[in-house]
């Protein structure tokens, strides 16, 4: 028989012993030329990051879309750093139909630089849905600029511990988002485009209606940027918040130590730096 005071200590326990949230984190194939989508060097770096904060369980798929979805099983988010548009692994086969199950559940869901690129009429809208905006051709827009980024909304925990900076980067704007979409918050803004600038908002975050929280960020076509601290507190701080992870007062833990920003790249060849 259990005492009364082993009862009261085990439903103690259950607030202190809850499950680590588990994230699992998808780099996608190499692409583009060295230190340009750098996709598993960057993920690795930030489930480093992650994984300086209590809470947390990572899961990191390499070299593209898992072969076995189960890795999905119990994620309370899932984070996309891949190449979009029409090649976009997300709308492959029935991918689309089991992150959809996944979203309806509450999953969260981080798409990061070409990530929240997809057609239109395939992965657009599911986009728009489950992170609040996407990458839209040919209306939006991914100049190459130096740009002021301008904290948005200071208040937001996401916004935590980190302050405005300022990047070059493959910045994407004119994201679509739905007409006053009251679930959306901005997180990050720039003026774009430079001959005719206006506030464009390049990384933010949405709850949904199902529980589940996502975020888009369309900067990380560099890796040297993830040797901004800045940058890298606001996107793992956005990556636990959409995994209803409690950020911290001053921001998550994101130490870099010197020369790892130059582990884990890809092999590649040079060329002509390019966008997208």
């Amino acid at each position: 028989m259990i005492s009364r005071a082993c009862v009261l200590l085990l439903a103690a326990g259950c607030a202190f012993g809850a499950p680590p949230a588990k994230i699992v984190l998808v780099a996608g194939n190499p692409s583009h030329g060295p230190r340009q989508h750098e996709f598993n060097a960057g993920t690795l770096l930030l489930e480093q990051c992650l994984r300086q904060n209590p809470g947390v369980e990572t899961v990191v798929v390499r070299g593209g879309w898992p072969e076995n979805e189960s890795v999905f099983e119990g994620a309370s988010s899932i984070v996309l750093y891949m190449d979009g548009g029409a090649g976009h692994p997300m709308i492959r086969d029935a991918r689309l139909d089991a992150l959809g199950k996944l979203m309806r559940r509450g999953v969260g869901l981080a798409c990061l630089h070409y990530a929240v690129e997809a057609p239109k009429d395939r992965g657009g809208p599911e986009l728009l849905e489950w992170i609040g905006g996407f990458y839209e051709r040919p209306y939006s827009q991914n100049p190459i600029n130096e740009v002021m980024l301008t904290q948005a909304s200071p208040n937001h925990p996401v916004s935590q511990g980190w302050k405005s900076y300022t990047s070059k980067d493959e910045w994407y704007y004119k994201i679509r988002f739905q007409p006053e979409d009251k679930r959306v918050t901005p997180i990050l803004t720039t003026m774009l485009p430079k001959e005719a600038p206006k506030r464009e908002t390049v990384a933010w975050v949405v709850e949904r209606a199902d529980g589940g929280r996502g975020f888009g960020f369309t900067g990380g076509h560099y890796h040297d940027n993830w040797g901004i601290e800045d940058q890298r507190r606001m996107v793992v701080n956005a990556i636990l918040w959409t995994a209803k992870v409690r950020v911290p007062r001053g921001g998550a833990q994101c130490r870099l130590s010197t020369g790892e920003l130059d582990q884990n790249l890809d092999p590649k060849p040079r060329e002509k730096a390019t966008g997208r």
